[in-house]
Order: C-alpha cells, then sequence, then structure tokens
C-alpha cells in the first residue's frame, strides 16, 4: 500500500513539473513570456522561428493562445518588451522617451499593445511609431526619438499613446529584414531604447 502511494506521489510530481515546464516554455505562465529559443537584445526578446516551421510546438501554443498572425521570418521578426532601460515595468501612469536609430530592414515600427496582447481601448490614433515617422524627424545618422504617455504630450508629432494601456508592453517589428540579420540578430540589430522619464508627476 505505501508502495502504490509512492509511486502515485512520484507521478504527481512529474506531471506537475512537466506541466509547469511546458507552461514556462510556451510563455503561458505570469511575468517573463519568453519561449524557449529566444533571441535577445537588451530587454527585447523575440523568436526567429515565429511564422516558421521551425516553430517549436511551445511556441506555436503561444501564437495560438494569443492569436498573433505571424509572418515567415524572411518577411518580418517580431520583439517584445515589458520593461523600461532599467528593467522596472511598463506603466500607463509613467512617461517615456522611446529612442534609436537606422534599422537593418526596408520597414520598421514600435507598437503599443496592453497587458492581454491587445491594443488599448482608446480613440487617440497613436498607438504605433515606425520608419516613416522617424525619417521626418531628418535626425543626425538617422536617430529618432517619440514620446510614450497616457496624456497627449505639446508635442504630439512623435507620441505613443498608453492610456487604458496599464502595464503595457511594447512590440518591435523588422520587415524584410537584411542579409545576415536573421543569422546574427544580436550583432546586426540595435533595438530601440525606453527611458522612464517621470511616474505619477515625479522624476524617474
Amino acid at each position: 500500500m505505501k508502495r502504490a502511494a509512492t509511486y502515485i506521489l512520484f507521478a504527481l510530481i512529474g506531471i506537475a513539473i512537466g506541466g509547469y515546464t511546458a507552461l514556462a516554455m510556451s510563455g503561458l505562465l505570469p511575468g517573463d513570456r519568453r519561449t524557449q529559443g529566444s533571441v535577445v537584445l537588451g530587454n527585447w526578446y523575440g523568436d526567429l522561428a515565429m511564422g516558421s516551421e521551425d516553430a517549436s510546438p511551445y511556441f506555436r501554443t503561444r501564437i495560438a493562445r494569443h492569436g498573433l498572425l505571424a509572418l515567415a521570418n524572411t518577411e518580418a521578426i517580431y520583439f517584445t518588451s515589458i520593461v523600461d532601460d532599467d528593467g522596472r515595468p511598463f506603466s500607463e501612469a509613467c512617461n517615456y522617451r522611446l529612442s534609436g536609430g537606422a534599422m537593418p530592414a526596408r520597414w520598421w515600427s514600435v507598437t503599443l499593445y496592453n497587458s492581454e496582447n491587445f491594443l488599448p481601448d482608446n480613440a487617440d490614433g497613436a498607438l504605433s511609431f515606425d520608419a516613416s515617422r522617424a525619417e521626418a524627424q531628418n535626425g543626425a545618422d538617422g536617430q529618432w526619438s517619440a514620446t510614450i504617455s497616457a496624456e497627449r504630450p505639446d508635442d504630439a508629432s512623435a507620441w505613443l499613446s498608453s492610456k487604458a494601456g496599464g502595464n503595457f508592453d511594447l512590440t518591435f517589428r523588422l520587415y524584410v529584414p537584411d542579409e545576415g540579420v536573421l543569422g546574427d540578430p544580436t550583432s546586426m540589430i540595435k533595438a530601440p531604447s525606453v527611458e522612464r522619464l517621470d511616474c505619477g508627476g515625479e522624476a524617474a
């Protein structure tokens, strides 16, 4: 009887560990949503297998759960960040400076989503910043910047609205990446910086 109980206990422990591992590798646990095989660029993470036949079953689970429609990695690659440059979770209550430079792709964009991977429910029409808007700034060496905040800043030409975003995240997309990017993304891609400026009216 004791031996049978021991076998049952070990079986339950094995099932629990296996289930936890599968959820973690699929990015379905709260907090860190990286999957097995993630490419990490500072505080941004992505999986170059997204949209390809090489995607693991765990990553396919995450795609299905969140309803993502992923292009093949030769068409687009995706990176997500849920924290600022200092590792603090993004919050609608704070203001940020998003900045970067030229990107190794035909076109790129940064889009703001809420914690459920949906666009925030607001009518500001300012949920994305892209290569066209960056070029309009005519920055030296392709440098650009935009404000992320819940309220429209005085200069609204470069603004992402976080209103109704809660603890939002950002998705950085590179469309038709340059030759060599898929083979060596960490060397060829300099991901955007996200600096927290102030929070709740107080300086960061």
